[in-house]
């Protein structure tokens, strides 16, 4: 519990925190993250590049994913600063107004994510029920309304969150859990009733990360069931190969983020480390194994990725 007292309370400063225990080989750590968001950065910019240089790559299904790399990269900046500071400069200090702002961007990009998925999820239904229809179907423009409509209601269920916390009286100095600033942290450390904050926050991943996460699996109930009408095995096959990337992120995205939420609302005692590395898994490696996995799964992006290289090398030895 935090100490609260009258004079105690004023203008918050969090203290941000980075793995307990290893504090010593800090540095060392930070190389790792380091390498770790240049190489998020790297290859979704890689994905990006490549979608928008290829015109045989302007169909829905890389539009989405393009939407994929940008929510990605959002996230990873999202979270850049405040990691290398703990772990390479070890300075922990944040104010409250920036711990507000950074929890806003983490959860609205990681929300978008969701929503995202959820489109890709839609994209391979359509291809694979509709594929005479697909390109009628997912037009440009209903693309990018898909698009701003992800934004308006990640950002727009985000700011009651963000005003419940700021309206919550704090301690002048109070340590979190993380490297980063994410609700249900922010949220146990103030000194009064949180209860309107923990019905908001639960209501806010049941209608969006839980309402997406069961769409998906319905999706991917009707996909099968349109693949086992198909008479053909290697049609049967065909089609789900190119679910193998879609699914792979999302299990990255949501087993972690599952079982954060478990620990969160159900497992209050449990070992500190199991929430802080699943923090990690839920919103540092996913920016980084999601142009990896599109890259080696998904063979037209491997082969123009294969060509931007060989264009490269062609141009520089001419």
């Amino acid at each position: 519990m935090p100490a609260c007292n009258e004079t105690n309370i004023g203008h918050a400063t969090f203290l941000l925190e980075g793995i307990p225990g290893l504090e010593a080989v800090g540095p060392w750590i930070s190389v790792l993250f380091c390498f770790t968001y240049l190489m998020a950065i790297l290859g979704n910019g890689l994905i990006l590049f490549v979608i928008k240089t290829r015109k045989s790559l302007h169909q829905p299904m890389y539009l989405f994913l393009c939407m994929l790399c940008v929510t990605d990269l959002g996230l990873s900046a999202s979270t850049l600063p405040t990691v290398l500071s703990v772990f390479l400069f070890n300075t922990r200090e944040l104010g409250f107004d920036l711990c507000l702002a950074q929890l806003f961007f983490i959860h609205t990009f990681s929300n978008i994510e969701s929503a995202v998925l959820l489109a890709m999820a839609f994209d391979r239904f359509v291809a694979i029920r509709h594929p005479l229809r697909y390109a009628s179907i997912l037009t440009s423009a209903r693309i990018g309304n898909i698009a701003l409509v992800t934004i308006i209601r990640a950002s727009g269920l985000h700011i009651p969150l963000i005003l419940l916390l700021k309206r919550l009286p704090y301690s002048r100095i109070q340590p979190l859990s993380y490297s980063y600033c994410l609700h249900p942290d922010v949220m146990k450390v103030a000194c009064a009733d949180t209860t309107p904050n923990s019905y908001y926050g639960l209501f806010l991943v049941l209608s969006t990360l839980g309402l997406d996460s069961v769409l998906i699996v319905l999706s991917y109930v009707m996909i099968l069931n349109t693949v086992l009408s198909l008479t053909s095995w290697r049609e049967r096959l065909k089609a789900l190969n190119t679910c193998i990337s879609h699914i792979c992120v999302t299990l990255l995205f949501y087993i972690p983020l599952l079982s954060l939420t478990m620990i969160h609302r159900f497992m209050k005692n449990a070992f500190p480390l199991s929430q802080i590395l699943s923090t990690y898994l839920h919103l540092i490696f996913p920016p980084v194994l999601n142009p990896i996995v599109y890259s080696i799964k998904t063979k037209e992006i491997r082969k123009q990725i294969r060509k931007v290289f060989q264009d490269y090398s062609t141009k520089r030895f001419q």
